[in-house]
């Protein structure tokens, strides 16, 4: 085998032997990064959206209930 052959051969099996490592090492600080970047915005989580949506809508059924009893009140003052 020539030296060049061995030489790429060494190589090959040390990134092999890396690989796993680097891999973790990269995802941890990939997953470091993503968490300190998402931290910083103002985020909610889908629990709380889905929290906010349901009262939102409660909220809107209740303005337009209001309404209506409120156009039938000035409906009957008009008479």
């Amino acid at each position: 085998m020539k030296a060049s052959n061995r030489f790429v051969e060494q190589a090959a099996a040390l990134v092999r032997d890396v690989l796993p490592e680097l891999r973790r090492d990269t995802e941890q600080v990939l997953r470091a990064r993503l968490e300190a970047f998402f931290a910083r915005l103002d985020l909610v989580t889908r629990e709380e959206f889905d929290v906010q949506k349901a009262l939102l809508a409660r909220t809107r059924a209740q303005v337009e209930r209001l309404e209506r009893e409120i156009a039938l009140l000035e409906a009957g003052r008009r008479q």
